[in-house]
């Protein structure tokens, strides 16, 4: 396999490639386009089959599959239409017949026996050869125009379990009924045209199988009404008449002023890209729950029916308490109170450790209070509910979210597009208190109960935990919450920078200060959104493989240069500057970094890192009025209950991949929290970690008195 060319597109590649095939004895081509999430693992696949005349070069420069691909994070493969310089006789005599005319089918006729085996092309040689040069799943689907639609619906009829959809634009639906068809089966099957054109032919295949494919929902086929092959060649209602005598729903949407060309393809392009990512993210979810290591529920049904004992009851469990700042974790037996009005109860399964942790943990945090129970990365499930919640039942699996969402009609932040930050409870929270000023947290301190502040809202150092209702995000019980806990802050925060806060556009250059989770969510957001240019910056060169995996196409470590390491970027890299900056440090002068690299006129620079108590920032005005614009985010702007839960439905789709951020997993033993959870701040400071996840046991929690 031979690579002919690569270009960008949409944050992947558009690659083209040569092989020597078995099924036709010629060298064929095809070019694939690589979705950046296949950079992280791997990802399904289309196969789009070209229509008469064509080459694969149609559909990938005209076809418009790629920034929709990019986004769900779906393979586009693209296979010629016949072989090429197979010699033989009367191959190149007509546009409709032999070259750029194979109709996916494997020829029975001599001369053409030897060579023209499409059909064994497309199901057998090139999935293999894709399977075992990219990085794919087994799951597949396919689509095709004009005589590649009549193939893939074809193909498709013929192996329902092999694909998970099936689509098509101005397909020949009805072969052995039209010119094009019978003028192709008589060539290819001679005397068998009659029979083996039916083995070929979409209504046929359906019509002989007498009932609908369990395998697929729907099948969409677009057409246009000024199609100049609609009545001769495509008659899309025999495909109606036969789908409907066998009860297999068939979506032919019709077009008013479209025609047969690629500019009638292009302009639906997205919405079967759509389709089938959607197709294929279901087989992939069906699969995985009828496999032996799929997902379950993060308790099981003992522990589901245990919930019933202990609702409305004070629970006594493990938990790290943070007695001061600067001071180790210690493992404590504490009481969690049940939740009143608008609250719930939750067991804590997994915590992810973030840097803001460790922030309020070292003193730097100007609201930490002490003592507390820190921690608010967390997939937990809900264990009980107070009064007049109605959002999340037991049983619910939620992320708890520091950035509250109450979605009340006199909320004017909740109402308004422009922020995330609903206040409905800021105060209390940042007072380390329950929306109603009291705690539900106590621990045993020299023989006497000592009430334990709460952090952030969250605090999921324990293995159960009381937040408000407005702050839970209720996520698909399929989502691990090992890795459901990335989202509820540093990744979160890190995706929705680059789209929410700033918009990044394709082909925009970016330049991303510290490399941490946070750091490597903006790259891969960046890449995700197209960006043409993506600069790393960080002091630990020992980031720069994983960066470079996920989207950066530069890294810089700003101790190799004798010059800030701004006037590297904007002087040496890059002319005038980044479109746009992300300091991911907390450091506030990487911040001023960060903006005075941003583009003279128009660049934009995001402050995502928390700055210790004190700390200012410092610029030239001059900066500012030159075009340059300075702001933040908070969680990224992410609306918390309405937007995690879409965040989760993407990752599982394998559109969002997170498990790259997992470096370090550690288990609860004997219930010590705080001896997982210091292992895992130690991991935190190695240098090597983006997120260490811990997770926890329920051995030591019991039903208080």
């Amino acid at each position: 396999m031979d690579l002919k060319s690569t270009n960008r597109a949409f944050g992947g590649e558009v690659r083209k490639y040569t092989h020597a095939s078995s099924s036709t004895g010629t060298e064929m081509t095809f070019s694939v386009f690589v979705p950046p999430a296949a950079a992280l693992h791997a990802v399904p696949v289309v196969y789009y089959l070209s229509g008469l005349t064509c080459t694969d070069d149609n559909a990938v420069q005209k076809g418009g599959a790629f920034k929709a691909a990019a986004e769900k994070g779906v393979m586009f493969v693209f296979p010629d239409t016949s072989p090429r310089g197979a010699g033989v006789a009367g191959e190149d005599e007509s546009w409709d017949l032999g070259t750029g005319a194979g109709f996916y089918v494997d020829a029975t006729n001599e001369p053409w026996s030897k060579n023209y085996n499409m059909y064994s092309y497309v199901t057998q040689e090139l999935p293999k050869l894709i399977e075992q040069n990219f990085s794919v799943t087994s799951l597949k689907s396919i689509a095709g125009h004009s005589m590649g639609g009549m193939g893939a619906l074809a193909i498709a009829f013929r192996n329902p379990d092999a694909y998970a959809s099936v689509s098509a634009f101005a397909p020949i639906v009805a072969p052995t009924a039209v010119p094009w068809g019978e003028k192709a089966f008589e060539a290819y099957f001679g005397a068998d045209a009659a029979t083996k054109g039916k083995e070929h032919d979409p209504c046929a295949l359906l019509r002989k199988r007498g009932s609908a494919f369990p395998q697929f929902d729907d099948v969409l086929v677009d057409v246009g009404l000024d199609d100049q092959f609609l009545q001769t060649q495509l008659k899309p209602e025999l495909l109606e008449e036969a789908a409907a005598a066998v009860g297999q729903k068939v979506s032919v949407r019709r077009h008013p002023g479209h025609d047969h060309s690629y500019f009638f393809v292009s302009s639906f392009m997205e919405d079967h890209v759509r389709f089938h990512a959607e197709a294929l993210a279901r087989k992939a979810a069906a699969d995985a729950s009828e496999g032996p290591s799929a997902p379950i529920s993060a308790v099981d049904a003992a522990t589901l029916a245990s919930f019933a004992k202990t609702a409305g009851k004070p629970i006594q469990c493990s938990a790290a308490v943070a007695w001061g700042p600067k001071q180790p974790l210690t493992h404590e037996t504490v009481t969690v109170a049940p939740p009143r009005a608008g609250e719930i109860r939750v067991k804590v399964i997994s915590n992810a450790l973030c840097h803001t942790d460790i922030y309020t943990l070292d003193g730097h945090d100007p609201e930490g209070l002490f003592p507390c129970i820190l921690g608010h990365e967390a997939g937990a499930v809900v264990e009980s509910v107070g009064e007049g919640v109605t959002s999340v039942q037991v049983g619910d699996h939620v992320i708890p979210c520091y950035t509250p969402q109450c979605n009340a009609p006199s909320c004017i932040f909740c109402a308004s597009p422009k922020t995330n930050l609903c206040p409905t409870i800021r105060s209390t929270q940042g007072a380390g208190y329950m929306p109603d000023g009291t705690t539900r947290f106590t621990a045993k301190k020299d023989g006497k109960d000592v009430p334990i502040f709460h952090f952030m809202g969250c605090s999921t150092f324990a293995e159960y935990t009381v937040i408000a209702e407005i702050s839970a995000a209720k996520i698909n019980k399929r989502m691990p919450l090992n890795k459901a806990c990335l989202f509820g802050c540093g990744v979160s925060t890190g995706l929705g920078a680059v789209w929410n806060t700033c918009k990044v556009e394709e082909g925009s250059s970016v330049a991303v200060f510290g490399l941490g989770a946070v750091g490597l969510a903006v790259v891969q957001a960046a890449k995700m959104a197209g960006a043409a240019r993506i600069i790393g910056v960080d002091l630990n060169k020992d980031k720069f493989r994983v960066a470079s995996q996920l989207g950066c196409t530069d890294v810089v470590c700003p101790s190799d240069h004798e010059k800030p390491v701004q006037q590297v970027i904007a002087g040496e890299l890059t002319k005038w500057g980044v479109d746009y900056s992300f300091d991911c440090t907390g450091n506030v002068d990487v911040m001023r970094a960060a903006l005075e690299c941003a583009h003279r006129g128009w660049g934009e620079s995001c402050v995502i890192g928390v700055a210790a108590a004190g700390k200012e920032l410092a610029t030239r005005p001059f900066q500012l009025v030159t075009g340059r614009v300075w702001k933040g985010t908070a969680f990224g702007g992410w609306k918390s209950r309405s937007a995690v839960p879409k965040l989760v439905e993407r990752c599982l789709s394998g559109e969002l991949p997170v498990d790259h951020y997992v470096t370090h997993s550690i288990a609860v033993e004997n219930g010590d929290v705080a001896a997982a959870t210091n292992a895992a701040i130690d991991a935190l400071h190695s240098g090597d970690c983006l997120r260490a996840v811990v997770t926890y046991d329920d051995r030591n929690a019991a039903a208080g008195p």
